[in-house]
This record gives C-alpha cells, sequence and structure tokens, in this order.
C-alpha cells in the first residue's frame, strides 16, 4: 500500500485534517482579534483543547489497526500527523497563550 493510499484512511487524515483546522481556527482568531492574553478563556481555547485531544483515539486506533500491517507506511503517516500536531501548537507555545 502506498503513502497516498494510506492517507485515504479516515483514522489516516481525521488527526491532520483536525489539526489543520485548529491551524485555520488560530490564524483566523489572530487576525480578527490579534495576540490578546485574557484572563479567562475564550471559546477558541476550548475548541483548540477539544480537536487537540480528539485526535489521540484517533491516531490510537490508526496505530493498533496499521501499524502490525503495514509498518513503514504507518510510520510516515503517524510522522505526518505528529508534524501536524506539532504545527496547529507551536502558534500557541510561541505566543504562550
Amino acid at each position: 500500500m502506498t503513502f497516498s493510499a494510506m492517507m485515504r484512511k479516515p483514522s489516516a487524515f481525521l488527526s491532520v485534517a483536525m489539526s489543520i483546522a485548529v491551524l485555520a481556527m488560530l490564524f483566523y482568531v489572530f487576525l480578527r482579534f490579534g495576540v490578546v492574553h485574557e484572563a479567562d478563556e475564550g471559546t477558541a481555547a476550548h475548541i483548540f483543547q477539544i480537536l487537540m485531544a480528539g485526535q489521540l483515539p484517533i491516531i490510537a486506533l490508526f496505530a493498533v489497526k496499521w501499524l502490525p500491517r503495514i509498518l513503514r507506511q504507518a510510520l510516515e503517516v503517524l510522522a505526518l500527523q505528529a508534524c501536524a500536531a506539532l504545527a496547529a501548537m507551536a502558534p500557541v507555545f510561541y505566543f504562550k497563550l
């Protein structure tokens, strides 16, 4: 199975899509309101937390299902998922939000 065929599996692309959604939301919030340090968490922070935490069971399902079957392609997809999650978290750590 090729990498592109593996990425068509829902357990592979959903976590990447969730990270992209987080990035899009963060850029929208930054463009609309700027970088604001609030005492209370807003809606964007809660959506960030739900999407990032929601990726964990999807990634675990992918790892359990595909690592024993196709190790190399599964590791490539897991690396992509990890990079996407780190890219989504980077603005939060950089701006200390």
